[in-house]
């Protein structure tokens, strides 16, 4: 079976209820799971969340919630492996199928899209790989950040690259914040994603957008309307 998991506690601190506050008219989590069902890689969608309310909104949505998710899975300090590694051992004891490929879709990724799900299968299945990670490039060399001191002044993280040409630099890449394929015994063994086993899925960077402050949400809102005039 290949499953869709999308993870969507409810105690988010910075955005209040923000797996399901509306972006561009639709619960944020409309989006992920309208992603998921129309690229077709998916035998099931199901949401793992702690709240009930996220729940129904979820199974409005298209989604199932076979189970809820339990307070220890739910806190500031779970990372998302042991929700996923979780979800598939729950579907392995309870469903008529094992889980052989499982995807990790975030809920508050309203550019994620089918195709580029289709691209993330096809990476995993094509390279073999234990993950197919969705990443993007930073925007400004990295060698080159610098850090605000406790006096108020400036000073770089990597002062050998002071006088480095940034296009001597090498190009950094970060997770994009949209999903993350994986075999079943990847994710039920822990093993780590930012590693040899791992190959990238490459999104643009206009594609990409946190969502963790308003100033993100707002952001985010704008990109993606912009986007849409694009496309129509």
């Amino acid at each position: 079976m290949r499953l869709a998991i999308i993870p969507a506690r409810g105690g988010s601190k910075r955005i209040p209820r923000k797996n399901i506050k509306l972006f561009c008219g639709k619960p944020m989590l409309a989006w992920s799971i309208e992603a998921a069902r129309s690229s077709g890689c998916f035998d099931r969608i199901i949401v793992s969340t702690d709240d009930a309310e996220i729940a129904a909104i979820a199974q409005q949505c298209g989604a199932e919630v076979p189970f809820t998710r339990s307070p220890a899975l739910s806190d500031d300090h779970t990372g998302v492996t042991a929700v996923i590694a979780h979800a598939i051992a729950w579907m392995n004891a309870n469903g008529p199928e094992q889980v052989a490929l499982a995807c990790c879709i975030y809920a508050t990724a309203p550019f994620v899209s089918a195709t580029d799900l289709r691209r993330g299968l096809d990476t995993l299945v094509q390279e073999n790989c234990d993950y197919a990670l969705a990443v993007t490039s930073f925007p400004f060399p990295i060698q080159r950040a610098i850090r605000l001191t406790a006096n108020r002044r400036i000073e770089m993280f990597s002062p050998e690259y002071f006088t480095t040409r940034s296009q001597d630099l090498e190009e950094a890449w970060h997770d994009a914040g949209q999903f993350c394929w994986g075999k079943a015994s990847a994710w039920l063994t822990n093993m780590p994603v930012f590693a040899q086993g791992a190959s990238p899925v490459i999104l643009p960077r206009h594609r990409v957008q946190d969502i963790d402050t308003p100033e993100d949400w707002h952001r985010a809102e704008v990109m993606f309307q912009l986007l849409a005039r694009e496309t129509q």
